[in-house]
């Protein structure tokens, strides 16, 4: 028996689940059907358990997608202060963080669980645990088989998200859906991500557990904030900020010393001559980074014996050290994905296909990636809330 509704939403994630909510409390009856065996998986783990749900300081410079313009209908609409009305409304406690970001002073579980009574509130019909075995499309309907449940439905919502973390049950089906239907999809690359370094770059990595207050840059793009060594690599949120822009056979740039001014080594010459740059270095970083740098430098002497040709040249090199990558630790440690389902293939205001009508596409699931810091979640509400406004 096949089970009809006003729309159907594939993937119970942020996204899924905020779309699901949002058009069965306008009447429409909804279901929404996803392969994991619980909703909202990435909401769980997200935040270190506390999810930061937001970023007060949303806008669409915050977002990657070859469109850079395409999210600034759905941000506009939905904002940041529309969903912490609704936190505020299950009374959900929350504390701001650095650089704007919105986090539970509890669990994530209390988003999920809110999410689900809003659900439930408006008689939508959840159903997880159930694979996707066929996708049809006829006569102005769509059709979605699982082994357990058929149901048909005049719209169909694409939200399965993009490949990101795969031990979650991440996938690249929404991609391989979007095809289908004859839409283009960007491709799609790991997006905050840890960086690998070889070479002699990888002596580096000899500083496994060091974190500093740095600036990286990645082309035009730059973050302060701390970056971290790895085993493998470079860390921490600077590094997977800028870990989006970076393309393969680029460099990353860090200042390892962002709060000093231009020329404070020669100064320095002035007022300490007879220290050493391994002890103005552990000044401000840690004692293990500073030595390392201090060996690279190959500066042995005090300051005051060398030439401020040379102080400036150490100067410039740790205001722009650089680092080569020789790779990403890929979507198993990647946060979001940058890339998917293109945007020129949807409506910046409805999310609809404009190749096939009642087809949507929301959230990771399409070529919008946002910054670290609760600006993915941003987008997820959002782009489920435009969608619910044409179901």
């Amino acid at each position: 028996m096949i089970t009809r509704y006003d729309a159907i939403i594939l993937g119970a994630g942020a996204a899924g689940l905020m779309c699901g909510l949002v058009a069965c409390q306008r009447g429409r009856r909804v279901l929404v059907v996803d392969h994991a065996d619980q909703p909202g998986k990435k909401i769980l783990i997200s935040g270190g358990g506390r999810c930061n749900f937001t970023n007060l300081h949303t806008a669409p410079d915050r977002y990657l997608s070859a469109n850079p313009h395409f999210a600034r209908s759905a941000l506009s609409r939905y904002t940041p202060h529309d969903f912490l009305a609704m936190v505020e409304r299950h009374r959900i406690g929350w504390h701001e963080k650095t650089l704007g970001q919105l986090f539970c002073d509890g669990s994530a579980r209390q988003i999920v669980a809110m999410l689900l009574d809003e659900l439930d509130a408006g008689g939508g019909t959840l159903a997880c645990g159930h694979a996707i075995r066929a996708v049809e499309h006829a006569d102005g309907a769509f059709t979605v088989r699982t082994d357990a449940l058929a149901a048909t439905a005049p719209a169909l919502v694409i939200a399965t998200g993009g490949p990101s973390i795969p031990k979650m049950g991440a996938t690249g089906f929404a991609y391989d859906l979007a095809r289908r239907f004859g839409m283009k999809v960007v491709e799609p690359r790991p997006a905050l991500v840890p960086l690998t370094l070889k070479g002699e770059d990888a002596l580096f990595r000899e500083l496994s557990g060091v974190a500093t207050a740095t600036v990286a840059r990645a082309g035009k793009a730059e973050f302060r904030e701390a970056s971290l060594f790895t085993h493998r690599g470079l860390s921490g949120p600077a590094i997977l900020q800028a870990s989006s822009y970076w393309r393969h056979g680029d460099s990353i740039g860090i200042d390892f010393l962002p709060d000093r001014m231009t020329g404070w080594l020669v100064q320095a010459k002035r007022s300490a001559p007879g220290a050493t740059m391994r002890s103005l270095l552990r000044d401000a970083m840690p004692e293990r980074l500073a030595t390392t740098l201090a060996e690279r430098l190959a500066i042995d002497a005090p300051v005051g014996q060398l030439a401020d040709a040379r102080l400036r040249d150490a100067e410039a090199r740790l205001a722009d050290w650089r680092f080569h990558p020789d790779g990403t630790e890929g979507f198993a440690k990647a946060e979001v994905t940058v890339g998917g389902i293109s945007t020129a293939e949807l409506s910046s205001k409805t999310m609809e296909a404009k190749r096939v009508k009642n087809l949507y596409a929301i959230g990771e699931a399409v070529d919008v990636t946002g910054w670290l810091g609760g600006y993915n979640f941003q987008w997820a509400w959002a782009s489920g809330w435009a969608a619910a406004q044409n179901i």
